[in-house]
Formats: structure tokens, sequence, C-alpha cells
């Protein structure tokens, strides 16, 4: 059984492309709505309430014309029509059973509604309105008849203006409100995706349309500092693997001509090693920009974060003939990825026990505020230039050899640490402090996190 499908041509024209027309056609679409609902209720109570009212005013006129009849005769009876006539500018008439005027003896049948009704409230068709009321012993009937006044449609206009200004100030509105921010928003996502990175959409609108657009800042936020950060270290990658690459390159001449090749293959093997532990950083830098969900989280106890990593560079600060120092207690805990944390502490605390001097102490203070738990390492070594400060988290970055006497790793240790501190929203700074060089790391608490 092949099943119906609509025309495209047809479908189309269901098709809104734009938002700004959808509102305009919605709102024709109430207002239709709300004056089809208007009249219903008008016509509802004009039977349940005004049309009864009017049916007990004409039953009481009804009894007072024939009050007066009955007992002061035709005389009376005019007298009480005549009244009738001036209130309520027609003319009213007392009827016999048969529809015979009981004041002037016309026929006036044609007023009378056809049986069995007892009651009548109609247009005639021609500019007339007619009422006729029998009485409950059916001897009497009670009829009116008067012109309506003339309605125009210019009497309407002013009500009719008054719609449609309404109506344009709320479909401005709406627009200004959410149409023109919606359109702004897709724009500025259209100019992210052809590769302007640095647009952002920077509203303060407490609304679902500013929930939506500071979720779009933030994953801009992020993206930009990721395919940034990834760029230039691809840049810096291919940097870095020239130099090994070109000596491997000479190495492996020098062992197929030397007359000695040991000495060459040591120069291999040292740049193997080299391009081994290049790749095993880089490895540990995609690891912390990586997705933090991924990693998961748990609570980490900052002391004894501290005081392990501590305890596994004593041995390399023992070789290098100097010595650790920890002061301080932290009893507060950090949500975040344990090995990353410990990561950044370790190359912190390995870059300063590489440059500080021999018989010299490395001082790591632990101490909490109210809201963070703050790291500090402190070498006594050379420091470094005051205007290599901003740049020494930057990967690849060395500064002058007078630093790097000692031999150094590949640049990438200290940047390592800022990724993974800024991962778990906290900060990292470095300063000398004659002699030596301080770093300064700040991460915030579970209860601060929370509170944020």
């Amino acid at each position: 059984m092949k099943t119906a499908r609509a025309n495209p041509r047809f479908r189309s024209w269901f098709q809104i492309k734009s938002l700004l027309f959808a509102t305009l056609v919605s709102m024709a679409v109430i207002i239709s709505l709300s004056f089809l609902v208007f009249q219903a209720i008008s016509s509802r109570m004009q039977r349940m309430t005004i049309d009864p009212t009017f049916d007990r005013m004409d039953e009481l006129q009804l009894e007072g014309a024939r009050s007066a009849f009955e007992r002061r005769g035709k005389q009376g009876l005019s007298v009480n029509l005549d009244k009738l006539n001036r209130i309520f500018h027609g003319h009213h008439f007392l009827l016999d059973a048969n529809g015979i005027d009981l004041v002037t003896g016309e026929n006036r049948h044609a007023l009378l509604p056809a049986p069995p009704a007892t009651m009548r409230r109609s247009n005639d068709g021609h500019g007339h309105w007619i009422i006729s009321h029998r009485s409950e012993d059916g001897k009497y009937w009670f009829a009116a008849v008067g012109k309506l006044g003339r309605i125009h449609i210019w009497d309407f206009l002013p009500y009719y203006f008054l719609v449609l200004g309404v109506t344009a100030v709320i479909f401005w509105l709406t627009a200004f409100g959410v149409v023109l921010p919606i359109r702004r928003i897709a724009s500025t996502i259209a100019l992210f995706g052809q590769g302007d990175l640095a647009v952002r959409i920077k509203t303060a609108r407490p609304d679902e349309i500013g929930q939506l657009a500071r979720s779009f800042d933030q994953m801009a936020e992020r993206l930009e500092k990721l395919i940034v950060s990834e760029r230039q270290l691809l840049g810096d990658i291919s940097h870095e693997l020239r130099s090994p690459l070109a000596r491997l390159k000479f190495a492996v001449k020098l062992a197929r001509t030397a007359p000695d090749p040991q000495s060459a293959l040591d120069r291999i093997e040292r740049d193997i090693d080299r391009l081994t532990a290049l790749v095993a950083d880089i490895v540990e830098v995609t690891f912390v920009e990586g997705d933090p969900a991924l990693r998961g989280a748990e609570k980490v106890p900052v002391s004894a974060l501290v005081e392990d990593v501590v305890r596994d560079c004593a041995v390399e600060a023992e070789i290098r003939g100097c010595r650790i120092d920890l002061t301080g207690e932290i009893a507060g805990e950090i949500l975040g990825s344990r090995e990353m944390l410990r990561r950044a502490v370790e190359n912190v605390l390995r870059n300063a026990v590489r440059y500080a001097p021999v018989s010299s102490a490395v001082e790591v203070s632990i101490a909490q505020t109210d809201s963070q738990a703050v790291i500090v390492v402190r070498d006594h070594g050379p420091g470094v230039p005051d205007e290599a400060l901003a740049r020494i988290f930057d990967p690849f970055y060395r500064v002058e050899e007078a630093r790097d006497k000692n031999g150094g790793g590949s640049g990438l240790g200290l940047s390592i640490a800022r990724r993974a501190v800024q991962a778990h929203h906290g900060c990292i700074q470095a300063e000398n402090v004659h002699p030596g060089l301080r770093v300064r790391i700040a991460l915030p608490l579970i209860t601060a996190r929370l509170a944020a």
C-alpha cells in the first residue's frame, strides 16, 4: 500500500522562513480567534442574561398596559402607551388574542410571531425592530415597533485604530525583544563558523535568550582558547622537532662514515631520548587540554597531594645537592583530577629543584584562605629576567642559557602546570624574589566551587 505524499509546492506554503513573519501571522490569528471568542461570549450573554431581562421588562409593560385597559378603558390604555412611546422612542400596542389593536381597532397580526411562539424580538429587515409578548392567559399581546439607529462603519474607526495600534506596539516589542536578538545571535554564530573566533554576543539579558547568548560566549571562549593553543602548540612542536631531527640525520651520516661509530650512536641515542621525552610531554599537554569530564572529578586532599609530590622529588633534590622544606597545612579539598593536580605541582617543584643552587633549600609552603588553597614554591637560584616572567608558562619557552646551564627539559613543564591549574579554575603566577623564583598556585576549594 503506497502512502500519499504531499506536493512539495503545497508543503512549501507551510515552511515559514522568517520568525518575524511567523510572529505577525500568529498575532493576526490570535486577534481573529479573540474576536470570534468575543462574539461567542457576547451571543451567550445576550441569550442567557440580556434577553431574559428584556423579556421581564416586556412582561412588566404588558401587565401595566393591561391593568390600564381593564381599569380605565381605551383612554387609560392610550395614556399608558403614549408614555411608553415617549420613553422608548417607538410605537407600543396592546392587542387582543387575534392581533386587533385595542385602542384603534386595527389589525396588527403581522406584528405577532408564528404559532406556537409566545414572544418575539427581531429585525423586520427594513430598519425596524419588533417586539411582541403574549400574556400568560393568552388574552392579550403586547407589541412594540421602533426605528433602528443607523450605525456607520466610521463610528468604529477609533476602536479599529486602537486595536491596530496596540497590535503594532506588541509586534514591535516582540520583534525588538525576541526576533532581532535571535537574528543577532544567528549572525554571530555564522561569523564564528567562518573563522572569526573573537566574535561574541555579550548580552546582559536575564531570560532564555540571554542564557543562550552566554552559553554561546562561554563555548566560543573555550573553543578559541583550544584552537589558538593547538595552533601555537603545533607551530612550537614543528620548531622543536626540527633541531633533533637534523642532528639525527647528521649523526646517521656520521655513523656510516666515521672510524668510531660508537660516539655517533651515542649521539643518536641522546637525541632519541630527547624526542621521546618531547613526545611524552606533548601527550601530557593533550591530556591536560582534553575534556575535563572525561578525566573524572574527585575530592583531592591538598596537603596529602603536596606531601606525596615532595617525597617523590626529594630524591632528585638530594642528587642535585639541595633539599626541599615543606611548611603549612591545608584541611580543605579540591574537586578535580588528582593526576592533573599532581603533575602541576610536580612540574613546578622539579623546575625549582633543577635551578636550585647546591646546599640550598627549595621552600614549599601551603596555606588555606576562605575559598582557596595556596601552594607556593620558591628556589634560591638565578631567577628569571623580568621581561621573561610573562612568558615562562608558554609552551617550549626557555630563558637564556644562564638559567638553563644545568640542562632543561622540553620547555613544556610550566606550560602543563598552567593548563592543569586553569582547568581547575585556579591561577598560577611567578615572580622574582632576589634571589630565586617564587611560583604561587591558587586553587578553589570545594566549598567555594559549590557556592560559585
